[in-house]
């Protein structure tokens, strides 16, 4: 028996890849050379403002990957849409996270993952003055997102990684993007293997991208449930961590991801979540008589191979739907309020409200 549509509450539109050609972007437009002439100090201004701002504050090596990842993690969605049918796209490492409100949109740092967390605004600022001086009106704040977090990874002793650029800077920001495609600390790792299968990512590349929270601090609020309440967890461990983080109060109190090596990118957070020391619920979800507990193993013993793996799946996530070209633009500042140009999509195809529950980020 034949439906009409009006017979459907909801239409589930589910994007396996976003449809990159109707977005008039391609990573392919990136290239390694893209400044080699219109900015050729570029790299070293990024390396050595990240180098100085990380030997000042080792934390502030984390903060700026984690900057780059939730700017990037934004590149296809699964919505749900009431009657109506929307092709809606999600762009990825386009700067976008950087971006204050207007009156046309809501930005994304006010977004449940984001809000009074992420730092390294101030690192990015400097670093866009100094190209600004050097090469005025350049260098997008895309691409010094990208540049900056792989040269945070190298100052706390990680690997290295080559990088393409041309990538251009959003004029629009999406709120309910950010809270619904950020993946939570308290999934389980089907809904991790899911979220990050939504951008593209395998489950080998979920673990090799999770081993960045080898550095990096999380709040109380967000792994308390997990001293008081979660049986897979080293018990002299918890008693650490109890002792800065209370049944009640303290839900800002930090405590490192890796508590052996905080300051140290490198391979100790698996051998970590192996003797039950995983700080968040989804650390330790990828060690838990599941799926990925080889892989977890794998990068515990071989170092090198953590970090080449690592390394690959963060050239994928820097290449996630850029917009090139004639597309966004290169920001004069940093953290400003952009009205968009009459080229983008019109405002009744912007992202609806998520119906997603923010969550309080876990890092700072």
């Amino acid at each position: 028996m034949a439906h009409s549509p009006s017979s459907y509450s909801y239409v589930i539109v589910t994007y396996i890849s976003c449809l990159w050609v109707l977005l008039g972007t391609a990573s392919g437009q990136l290239s390694a050379n893209f400044y080699a002439t219109s900015c050729a100090n570029f790299s070293s201004i990024i390396s050595n403002a990240v180098s100085s701002a990380v030997s000042n504050e080792a934390r502030m090596g984390a903060s700026l990957l984690r900057l780059h990842f939730h700017d990037c993690f934004m590149h296809c969605r699964r919505i749900i849409i009431q009657l109506t049918t929307f092709f809606i796209f999600a762009k990825g490492c386009d700067a976008s996270v950087l971006l204050d409100d207007t009156a046309n949109f809501t930005g994304e740092k006010t977004a449940g993952p984001n809000n009074n967390s992420l730092r390294g605004f101030d690192v990015i600022d400097t670093i866009k003055s100094q190209l600004e001086s050097s090469c005025p009106g350049v260098v997008s704040c895309a691409d010094i997102l990208t540049t900056a977090a792989r040269d945070s990874v190298v100052a706390l002793g990680g690997p290295s990684w080559n990088l393409v650029f041309g990538r251009r800077d959003s004029t629009t920001a999406s709120l309910s993007a950010a809270n619904s495609n950020i993946p939570a600390p308290t999934l389980n790792l089907s809904g991790l293997i899911s979220s990050f299968s939504n951008q593209g990512f395998n489950a080998n590349e979920m673990v090799a991208l999770s081993g960045s929270h080898t550095i990096g601090q999380a709040r109380c609020t967000v792994f308390r449930a997990r001293l008081y309440n979660e049986n897979n967890i080293n018990s002299s461990f918890a008693t650490s961590l109890r002792a800065n983080c209370p049944s009640s109060g303290g839900d800002n109190n930090l405590s490192p991801l890796d508590v052996v090596s905080p300051t140290s990118f490198d391979n100790a957070y698996f051998s970590n979540l192996i003797s039950q020391s995983g700080v968040l619920h989804s650390d330790q979800e990828l060690f838990n008589n599941g799926s990925t507990d080889a892989q977890v193993r794998t990068y515990s013993s071989n170092s090198a191979t953590f970090s080449t793996d690592f390394a690959n799946a963060m050239i994928k996530m820097s290449n996630l739907n850029p917009l090139t070209g004639s597309s966004g633009e290169a920001m004069e500042g940093m953290q400003g309020s952009i009205p968009p140009p009459t080229t983008l999509l019109p405002t009744t195809t912007a992202f609806p409200s998520s119906t997603t529950t923010a969550f309080p980020s876990p890092f700072t």
